[in-house]
């Protein structure tokens, strides 16, 4: 009994294992896009427009606002005849409606096609799969616990189809909001935008120094989730064994006693890995407090209009947010290509050799069956039969005796095929 279903996404967040072969996997996880680049391409078309009509939303909204005060401040001063244009407020708060509803269904259609490419692409892969596990040879998963390579199809294809479905579209979101926003508030002062950019290398420095400490605590879940899979696996699998041993107890307590390490460092990565947020939220207010210092001094000078005060303070909100995000969906597509390497080592398994093409067919077979100098190993550092020479006549019956390991399983599978001689 043996098995474990670790590996792939795990429940409290993806494991940070690193593909071997990063560029490679994601050359190969590419392919499978291939056939549908044209909806990609629609949809990083979808995502660049909804982001645009987003980002012009507070500059927008800015002028309203100027326009406002301008007004109040006319009559505030007693100049005859002040008036606040109230149409030209109405015609811009249409013009948002309009940017905002453009922007909603742009969304909308961006992940209604990223769905259709998403399952499209992990049915070809499950499909793939599920034909190669049909000619792969028996010694493949005698060699491998079952749980892997269940987690292979299950586990690691999900987490290729959800970064595919979420992270994807969120990466081409974040940087294009992340280039529109430095954009707008270069037009609006290049010097409250130098303040802003200060507060970047520290959150980066302070991101880094978090995310390498919960690292290792993600990584120590990963392996704590498989063994408790694996020993599930095989409870569950030879439950009439323990019952009929007694081994009740023990299975309980080794069962315990790896939960509580699962729950000890799922615990400690949730907790390293959720004071990223708030430690980036006291940076970026630091940078927010410093541009409400600044502009208001700008507005007080005339300077600069408070209606685009206003619109660069809400791009300050706007600008850490698309940074933590893409540094999480990068962290996420390291573990989804390691996750699409695990898939395509199984595709690129050996495969069970087929039958000679001169083989010979046994018309009317008669029994005998002969061993010749036969040599045969699990593994090629451990041969279990050398030279192994054996007779069987039509009609004699052959009783295969010894104890464990001394190979007489091993003979029936040989004698059925189910593995291929190494020698003789």
């Amino acid at each position: 009994m043996r098995g474990h279903m670790g590996g792939g996404a795990g429940p409290f967040g993806p494991p940070p294992a690193k593909a071997k072969d990063f560029k490679g996997t994601l050359k190969r996880l590419l392919a499978y896009l291939k056939p549908r680049k044209y909806s990609l391409l629609a949809v990083f078309a979808l995502a660049v427009f909804g982001s645009l009509f987003t980002i012009l939303a507070p500059k927008i909204m800015g002028n309203a606002t100027t326009k406002l005060f301008e007004g109040v401040m006319a009559r505030l001063n007693g100049v005859e005849n002040a008036v606040i244009d109230l149409a030209y407020v109405g015609r811009i708060a249409v013009v948002l409606m309009f940017l905002y509803a453009a922007s909603s269904l742009f969304a909308f259609l961006q992940h209604y096609l990223m769905a259709g490419v998403t399952q499209r692409t992990v049915y070809d892969m499950r499909r793939d799969v599920n034909d190669k596990l049909s000619r792969l040879p028996l010694r493949y998963f005698d060699s491998r616990p079952h749980g892997e390579t269940m987690s292979r199809i299950s586990n690691d294809v999900d987490l290729i189809g959800s970064t595919l479905q979420q992270s994807l579209t969120q990466l081409i979101t974040s940087w294009v909001t992340l280039v529109g926003v430095v954009v707008m508030m270069l037009t609006i002062s290049p010097l409250l935008t130098l303040i802003c950019l200060v507060t970047l290398p520290l959150g980066a420095f302070v991101t880094a120094k978090i995310a390498r400490r919960s690292q290792g605590y993600f990584l120590e879940q990963q392996r704590s989730l498989g063994e408790l899979n694996g020993h599930v696996e095989e409870m569950i699998s030879g439950h009439k064994l323990i019952k009929a041993f007694g081994r009740e107890r023990r299975a309980v307590s080794a069962f315990n006693g790896i939960n509580d390490r699962l729950y000890d460092f799922g615990w400690r990565a949730q907790f390293v890995s959720g004071i990223i947020m708030p430690f980036m939220s006291f940076i970026g207010n630091l940078g927010y407090v410093l541009i409400c210092v600044v502009g208001g001094i700008f507005v007080a000078g005339q300077r600069m209009a408070i209606g685009d005060v206003q619109a660069f303070i809400q791009y300050a909100r706007q600008f850490n947010m698309p940074i933590t995000q893409a540094a999480n969906i990068v962290n996420l597509i390291q573990a989804t290509v390691a996750a699409a390497e695990r898939v395509f080592e199984l595709l690129d398994e050996k495969e069970e050799e087929p039958d000679a093409e001169e083989a010979a067919v046994l018309e009317k077979p008669q029994g005998a069956v002969s061993f010749r100098h036969v040599r045969f190993g699990y593994t090629e550092d451990a041969p279990l039969i050398d030279d192994l020479n054996l007779d069987v006549r039509p009609g004699q019956t052959v009783a295969i005796v010894g104890p464990t390991g001394a190979g007489k399983t091993t003979l029936v599978n040989l004698l059925m095929r189910f593995y291929e001689t190494d020698g003789g």
